[in-house]
Formats: C-alpha cells, structure tokens, sequence
C-alpha cells in the first residue's frame, strides 16, 4: 500500500515540476499547485494553540504557511505544519511536497 501512495506522490511531483529546471523552478511548481489546490483557509492545531492558515507562501528555499491567531501571524515551514483531521482539501499537495523534500 506504501508504494502505491508514494506513486501517487510521485505523479503529483511530476505533474507540478514537468517543465522545471533545478530545485528552485520544481519548489516553485509544487507552489503552484499548492496555490491552486489547497482549500484556505483552515484551522490546524500548533503547541497546542489553535491557528487558521490564511495563505500559503514562497520562500528563498521553501514553503510557508501564513498562520494567524486574532491579531498575530505567524510563518510556520510547511514540512512542520500539523494537519488537522480531516484534512483540507488539496491537502494531498502538502503531502506531494513533503515527499519531495524527502520527509
């Protein structure tokens, strides 16, 4: 059952990172579909604090999640980023990108 889900994921990768050259274009592919397929916002549980994830953001080397609680944001790396159950739709995206940087 594992390959099959790793297949999966690696379809996903394909898809979003066909054209890309280099680590930087296949981050910016999955962002892409992460942009397009993730269902914003939602609310997930960080250090036992309840956050809603606004957006989702591109870094110099990586994928945030934009957070926020009342007034406060917060960027939190999506490779740590807890995912509430159920998941959002599209989440299977953040799944992609979390087998492409190897966790």
């Amino acid at each position: 059952m594992a390959s099959k889900g790793n297949a999966a994921l690696e379809a996903m990768i394909e898809e979003a990172t066909i054209d890309a050259y280099g680590d930087d274009e296949q981050l910016t592919g999955l962002f892409t579909m992460l942009e397009e397929h993730l269902a914003l916002p939602f609310t997930t549980t960080v250090l036992g604090v309840e956050v809603t994830v606004r957006k989702v953001d591109l870094t110099a080397d990586s994928i945030v999640a934009v957070c926020a609680r009342g007034r406060h944001r917060q960027r939190i790396d999506l490779l740590d980023l807890p995912l509430p159950t159920p998941t959002p739709d599209g989440a299977a995206w953040i799944d992609a990108y979390r087998h492409w940087a190897g966790r």
